[in-house]
């Protein structure tokens, strides 16, 4: 499991990863890229703690990753199954999994303020944290992805299911965006990740 671990995560993470995973009896998976979320928790049917994880991620987005379904699995258990999956059971046993990491030998130094940041409040998914979403990008392999923030408006782009649209304004906090094909308007998270075309 430490070489497996090892080929996925920090150098200095494996062993109190490995030592959380022993500890909370996880039967962690490593799946194909699955386009609407990076990693799941569920308790199987036997009972068995099941975390998955998307292979395709960086090393830093598959700890945090794994961190956060690891905490599912710990504020469950220690609050019961009525708590909600992201409300401030989740938060704290969250906090208190990853503040351990949050260390120069494991994260680069550009990212440990903003992991800092992060962590006084952690969202459901580090995407919606725009300055760290982008300074995790910095660590992805090349690809030809946008975030939503990025483009201009007006902008035409084609999204994971090859459906396209046109980025309009900003409404609160997601961007109004306009199917080309129905002109139904839909709302994008800002660090959605899309494929930028010739207008």
């Amino acid at each position: 499991m430490n070489e497996t671990l090892a080929k996925y995560i920090p150098e200095h993470a494996v062993k109190p990863v490995f030592d959380l995973i022993v500890v909370n009896q996880v039967h962690l998976k490593i799946v194909n890229e699955r386009v609407t979320r990076h990693g799941d928790y569920r308790k199987g049917p036997t009972g068995k703690h099941e975390i998955t994880v998307n292979a395709s991620l960086n090393k830093y987005k598959f700890l945090i990753t794994l961190v956060h379904e690891i905490a599912h699995l710990v504020a469950f258990e220690k609050f019961g199954r009525n708590i909600k999956p992201h409300g401030p059971e989740w938060k704290y046993s969250f906090q208190r999994l990853m503040v351990p990491f949050i260390r120069p030998e494991i994260f680069p130094s550009q990212l440990l303020p903003l992991l800092a940041r992060h962590f006084k409040n952690p969202t459901a998914s580090s995407d919606t944290d725009a300055k760290l979403a982008l300074a995790l990008k910095y660590f992805d392999k090349e690809n030809d992805k946008n975030f939503i923030f990025e483009i201009p408006i007006g902008s035409i782009f084609r999204i994971h299911n090859g459906k396209i649209f046109k980025k309009g304004s900003l409404r609160v906090k997601r961007y109004e965006c306009k199917e080309v094909s129905s002109g139904r308007v839909y709302l994008f998270n800002p660090n959605a990740e899309v494929e930028l075309l010739p207008n």
